[in-house]
């Protein structure tokens, strides 16, 4: 079975190398990467910080590298309004960087049955910039007011400090949703939900 996954490994990078994608960082990227100690969370004062709304990620059961964050308000007139948070890479990977170089040549991690050739290392996806549940991380966030018939009333981007307080799962969300388990995550995130 290893030999299988070594051949499959090596058919995957050689279709990599022959449409131009990058199986792995450079020397210069990965000299940068050894740079990079911690995660960034200082407050700049264009950063709200936004730690205290209710946000949450779902995402396959077992995905490290969660790269957004969702939560939604409702309010008196029936509208919503919608918060993304897109996790903020740039804190720690800088323009035209090496480590920024190899992720605008992929655009994505590469998955394939000999294994996964991610567009950022690790060290970056999974940890000091992955919005994990419990963790305090630089984002951008997109905020949508949606009227009650679903018109966009307004949306603005801004950066902001968030805070995942639910790691959620398709499956679990998808039994949750037919009555089959009880909600996710702490049940602070469910205040009011409604099936």
């Amino acid at each position: 079975m290893a030999n299988h996954r070594t051949d499959l490994r090596s058919i995957a990078r050689r279709a990599m190398v022959e449409r131009g994608l990058l199986p792995e960082f450079s020397p210069a990227a990965m000299a940068e990467l050894a740079r990079v100690q911690a995660a960034v969370t200082d407050q700049h004062t264009d950063i709200r910080d936004l730690t205290g709304l209710l946000w949450s990620s779902i995402d396959n059961d077992d995905s490290r590298d969660l790269d957004q964050l969702t939560v939604a308000e409702s309010h008196a007139d029936g509208s919503v309004t919608i918060l993304v948070a897109i996790a903020d890479v740039d804190a720690l990977v800088t323009k035209e960087s090496a480590l920024d170089i190899h992720a605008k040549n992929n655009t994505t991690s590469v998955y394939t049955s000999g294994g996964i050739f991610p567009m950022l290392p690790e060290k970056l996806s999974t940890d000091l910039t992955s919005l994990g549940e419990g963790q305090d991380r630089l984002a951008i966030v997109v905020e949508m007011a949606v009227a009650e018939d679903g018109a966009i009333l307004s949306s603005t981007l801004f950066r902001a400090l968030v805070h995942n307080h639910a790691k959620l799962a398709y499956n679990n969300i998808a039994a949750w949703l037919a009555g089959e388990v009880p909600a996710p995550g702490d049940g602070r995130a469910w205040p009011g939900c409604r099936r």
